[in-house]
């Protein structure tokens, strides 16, 4: 009979104690705000597209799919600690839109933390706008070395590799394979201008030498056959030059230079051999675990601006769960930590940069279908932190927080 009485009386206060323990483990909300912004009019395009079919109207994917990956990723770390992830995405046709959505995410939603998809000036202009508010923001599609010189902001952390960090890897890659003269192929667009003076920058620090620096244009009309045949570009003697180097961001000329060189030459930067953030055919490190997801989910594959946005995602769940708070000043307070050691799926652990909130990451040298090489490479030293051979070192930096 006691144990009767006992079971009609947890019966009776069944509702009662679900409704208590519903209200006990209720989720708190961590909204997380993404910002497109309008690429048409930008030449800022990506500079290795290997699906782009060289279409006139190419833009390379949006990273929305990445940002999404890293937010199943954070409502696994965010369960333990009763956080549900959200992501709210909003669109805007200049640095003025994303500004009003930023503020009505914040406002309305409570949202501090910002992934933001749009070309370099918008992007500084966005960082200046929202520096007086207490928001991050997240560069997760400019390369721009202009965001992390004299246009960074202290509120503006970028975790896609700049112009300078790619540029080093290559010509430490060059160095090492003692490909020292290049012969350097420059297209007509402001982007492939910026290319160049990065390569510039990094055979100067590495000590490749720039043999020749010729022009091509986006033609085929056979009187400008000197600036549009790949014959014509590469001409020269047996010893004239090591490798070629092709800088065109839109893809558009770079396509017909391999196997094309008058000198049987190796191709690299925008075709050939290029330098990227990430690549779905890296095997190492835990990699294939989330290439394959990603491919699962959108029927294409991973690229760099995906991957900046999944690993944006995963330095905020993970300064989460390392503080134990989703307070602003805790997040960023572990961003700036030097000791941490972030997975980025590349090997090692990494951080960012203080004085240019850069995340500190290795570049993989790729072909379109294979990884040959992680750079920094060994034989590169630094008195600190070897990754901060790539990119802007402190000694250097131009930009000022």
């Amino acid at each position: 009979m006691r144990r009767f009485f006992f079971i009609m009386l947890a019966i009776a206060f069944w509702p009662a104690m679900q409704t208590g323990s519903e209200a006990a483990v209720e989720p708190a909300l961590l909204v997380i705000g993404y910002l497109e912004g309008d690429w048409t009019a930008s030449e800022e395009w990506d500079r290795h597209p290997a699906d782009m079919g060289r279409l006139p109207n190419y833009l390379p994917h949006r990273p929305l799919a990445g940002a999404e990956i890293g937010m199943d990723d954070a409502q696994y770390l965010g369960r333990g600690m009763g956080i549900t992830y959200v992501l709210k995405r909003r669109t805007g046709k200049d640095a003025e839109d994303l500004f009003t959505a930023l503020k009505t995410l914040n406002g309305e939603h409570g949202a501090e933390v910002f992934l933001v998809d749009a070309p370099a000036p918008v992007m500084a202009e966005l960082a200046e706008m929202s520096s007086s508010l207490d928001v991050l923001l997240f560069n997760v599609s400019s390369y721009a070395d202009s965001l992390r010189a004299e246009e960074c902001a202290w509120n503006m952390f970028h975790t896609l590799p700049n112009n300078a960090m790619l540029m080093d890897a290559l010509a430490q890659f060059l160095v090492v394979k003692k490909w020292l003269r290049v012969l350097v192929l420059e297209g007509p667009q402001a982007e492939d201008r910026k290319m160049v003076t990065a390569f510039r920058r990094a055979a100067k620090r590495f000590g490749l030498k720039i043999v020749d620096v010729r022009h091509f244009l986006l033609t085929q009309d056979p009187r400008a056959r000197e600036s549009n045949r790949v014959e014509q570009l590469t001409l020269g003697d047996a010893d004239s030059y090591d490798t070629v180097f092709v800088a065109d961001a839109h893809g558009e000329f770079s396509y017909r230079v391999p196997y094309r060189t008058v000198l049987p030459r190796p191709v690299v930067g925008a075709r050939g051999l290029t330098p990227r953030a990430w690549h779905w055919s890296y095997l190492r490190h835990g990699a294939p675990q989330v290439n394959s997801r990603f491919e699962r989910k959108y029927g294409r594959r991973m690229d760099d601006r995906d991957w900046a946005a999944w690993i944006a995602m995963k330095s905020v769940s993970e300064a989460v769960l390392r503080r134990g708070s989703s307070e602003l000043a805790s997040i960023r307070e572990h961003l700036l930590d030097q000791d941490i050691k972030l997975d980025a799926f590349k090997g090692g652990g990494y951080n960012y940069r203080l004085w240019d909130n850069q995340l500190r990451q290795p570049i993989l040298m790729t072909t379109d279908s294979w990884v040959t090489s992680v750079v920094p490479h060994k034989a590169f030293l630094h008195a600190e932190n070897k990754l901060d051979t790539l990119g802007f070192d402190k000694p250097e930096t131009r930009c000022s927080l």
